[in-house]
């Protein structure tokens, strides 16, 4: 048998020719590749919830790998129907979320390294949503470095991509490098199996589950075919010339300003130099000259272009053309717009991107500037705010310090550090000081103490690459390891050309295996200490198994927690014993 590692580096070594009849299927009867779909898995929110038939995480075993891949050697494997819930969006509107359950996630996670270890190295690099290595700093940084000199922005938002995917043109671009029809046929069943709502049934006619864990890669292999339209129809057909015809206006004064130089006039060269600074020396207009670049982002789509607007709409009556008559989708008429990049800003991943100018600083003409919307930092900061002050947020007031800083330095950190781009970072000042404010007013109501009390117990500061920080930290000893530091703040709020942060790790499964899956192949029970077939009983988080009355924990929450682990290897009888709340003996070892 094969090991995981190998049978991934073997399909990704086949390049673009295809897979014969049975190369793919076969690969699911492999354990190891479950046992690696496992170990990526068990520790994501998403584990212990449930789906349609209650199943979760807690409770995995060897045996139930044994049976699913008993299940699809004679092709009865069936995926279920997704539970299906509505999370927000940021426009009032409501976005479907399907709920899988535990095995679908795992037989899903298994065709997800199939499906990228293959289909990876064919992907456009100019497509950076839901790949390894790559995320949508990448896709930003790459537009800050390679734009320059856009005239143009067209922003494309394709309306409820994963929605819309259609099956039958999903399912014969599999076919073009995918000659398996056992595992065709599984993919369609996954795709129809339907989805609950308020326990009614509904098919599945188009699209697949948004949180469905093959769902973002069939997104890119669907959406790899607008990648080359563009790449290889229209940005060859809008690419003109080598370089810009020479400005002839440029010319005529950098000229005059040398004849003044000649005829000593210091007067008239400081005026015409200072008129070249803001010029540009090849002709803007030149009609021999023409750019188009492009990148995406799962169904988020940016094109710069430097040429007449008219063509610019022309790019974008094409885009919709093709996206209607040879994927079946449309793209978003409010979100679809075309912008002047110097004039305007245009809107991509949370961000604004706009070409800058400066008659002072000419340096920065033509360059991409990233920036903060301060639409942005009104949104984020409002949870914080009550009739416009910074509040204490009540939610939270029976927690421990700790988890208060923590829960606060987190929200923080994870804003600051995904604008870190933006040449106007600072901007985020005032979302600090709310943020702030209003984890001091929380801890203060907490301990019927004030503002000023709290913050001089709990500040501190730090040394960063661009300085000493003052920031708010928390800290818990705990006997035999290093302390715990929880801290709110401390990160300098200046740009960071290369802050990049990626969707999910490379593809390879790592040498070093997960502790877990050894654990689990050991088949010994850690709570009764005795060799046997064994589960994995898993809980949502260690804190669930803090006793809040003073009782004595159980054995089995009390092993757990010494270990500070949220799974615990048993066998089935002390499995049973667990969730049936009887007694269990504790391990000797």
């Amino acid at each position: 048998m094969q090991n995981a590692a190998t049978v991934l580096d073997v399909l990704r070594g086949r390049g673009r020719r295809g897979l014969s009849c049975d190369e793919l299927y076969r690969q699911l009867f492999n354990p190891q590749l479950y046992l690696a779909a496992y170990g990526r898995l068990y520790s994501n929110d998403g584990a212990m919830t449930a789906g349609v038939d209650g199943e979760t995480v807690d409770g995995m075993s060897l045996a139930k790998i044994g049976r699913i891949i008993d299940a699809l050697r004679h092709e009865r494997y069936r995926f279920k129907p997704v539970r299906r819930v509505y999370i927000p969006k940021s426009n009032g509107k409501k976005r479907p979320l399907g709920l899988p359950s535990w095995s679908d996630k795992l037989v899903g996670e298994v065709m997800r390294l199939l499906l990228e270890a293959y289909y990876e190295p064919q992907f456009s690099d100019r497509s950076h949503g839901f790949r390894p290595r790559r995320g949508c700093h990448t896709a930003l940084t790459e537009i800050a470095e390679t734009w320059t000199g856009t005239t143009w922005f067209i922003e494309g938002d394709i309306a409820d991509c994963f929605g819309s995917l259609d099956h039958e043109v999903m399912l014969s671009m599999l076919a073009e490098k995918i000659h398996d029809s056992r595992f065709l046929r599984l993919v369609r069943n996954m795709l129809q199996a339907g989805y609950l709502e308020e326990w009614e049934w509904y098919a599945t006619l188009s699209g697949a589950p948004q949180g469905g864990v093959v769902s973002p890669i069939l997104s890119n292999i669907y959406l790899d075919r607008l990648d080359r339209f563009v790449e290889t129809v229209l940005i060859p057909e809008y690419t003109l010339g080598v370089v810009r015809k020479r400005n002839n206006e440029y010319a005529r004064i950098r000229l005059a300003a040398v004849r003044a130089h000649q005829r000593g006039d210091r007067q008239t060269e400081s005026a015409l130099r200072k008129r070249l600074r803001g010029m540009p020396t090849g002709d803007p207009r030149d009609p021999g000259y023409r750019r188009l670049r492009y990148a995406r982002y799962a169904d988020d789509h940016i094109l710069g272009f430097i040429g007449p607007k008219a063509e610019a709409e022309q790019i974008k009556a094409r885009l919709a053309r093709f996206l209607h008559e040879d994927l079946k989708l449309e793209l978003s008429r409010e979100k679809t717009l075309i912008t002047h990049a110097r004039t305007g800003a245009a809107r991509f991943l949370g961000y604004e991107i706009n070409v800058q100018h400066s008659p002072i600083r000419p340096k920065v003409n033509g360059v991409i500037g990233l920036r903060v919307p301060a639409a942005v930092i009104r949104a984020k900061c409002a949870p914080y705010l009550k009739r416009g002050d910074p509040a204490r947020r009540t939610e939270l007031l029976n927690h421990d310090d700790t988890t208060i800083i923590s829960t606060y330095g987190a929200e923080y950190r994870g804003v600051v550090q995904y604008y870190l781009l933006a040449g106007n970072v600072s901007r985020l000042n005032r979302l600090r000081w709310v943020i702030e404010t209003s984890m001091l007013k929380t801890l203060a109501a907490k301990h019927e103490s004030s503002v000023a009390k709290m913050a001089r117990k709990y500040k501190a500061v730090i040394q960063t690459p661009h300085g000493r920080r003052i920031c708010f930290e928390a800290t818990v000893e705990r006997a035999g390891r290093k302390p715990l530091v929880v801290r709110f703040g401390g990160i300098p709020l200046k740009r960071r050309k290369r802050a990049v942060l990626v969707d999910r790790p490379s593809v390879p499964i790592t040498p070093r295996r997960k502790q877990l899956i050894d654990r689990l192949q050991a088949g010994w029970c850690e709570l009764c200490d005795q060799r046997s077939q064994v589960e994995v009983h898993q809980v949502r988080a260690l804190a669930d198994l803090t006793s809040k009355s003073g009782q004595p924990q159980p054995a089995w929450a009390a092993l757990m927690v010494e270990r500070q682990r949220k799974t615990l290897v048993v066998c089935p009888p002390c499995h049973s014993a667990i969730h049936a709340g009887q007694p269990t003996a504790p391990s000797t070892a």
